[in-house]
């Protein structure tokens, strides 16, 4: 059996924030993508400010303009791994969360961190595998 070599290809869309660092807003390999962390910026890469719910919608609207990019939903994410200031929002965050998701239920991790670029109280980053062309 013939391996089969994938190139990774580069997800970008001006409908998100900018990768403000060396990084990319997602990469495809085959039938996977991955994203990089959303934080609550807006497409113009200036800060959405609020309690957990209002970033927490701001870093899904970003999520889903990555996933439209690579032609993926949120339909179609296996893992999510959501970072967090504080535990002590997570129904909060998790009612956002369920929001977007519906029925669907990828897998998740969600931890609690020191610190977050911007000093934001919520990250996420997904995993979706997506239709190859």
């Amino acid at each position: 059996m013939m391996s089969q070599h994938l190139e990774p290809k580069v997800i970008a869309t001006d409908k998100a924030p900018a990768a403000i660092g060396p990084y990319s807003q997602a990469i495809q390999l085959g039938g996977l993508l991955f994203t990089s962390g959303q934080i609550p910026l807006n497409a113009a890469g200036e800060l959405v400010t609020g309690d957990i719910t209002v970033q927490a919608h701001q870093v899904f609207r970003n999520l889903e303009a990555v996933l439209a990019e690579a032609g993926a939903t949120l339909q179609n994410v296996v893992k999510a791994t959501v970072f967090m200031k504080d535990m002590n929002q997570f129904v909060a965050m998790n009612e956002v969360y369920a929001s977007y998701f519906g029925d669907h239920k990828p897998a998740r991790s969600a931890v609690e961190v020191a610190r977050l670029p911007k000093d934001v109280l919520v990250e996420i980053e997904l995993i979706a595998a997506i239709p190859v062309e």
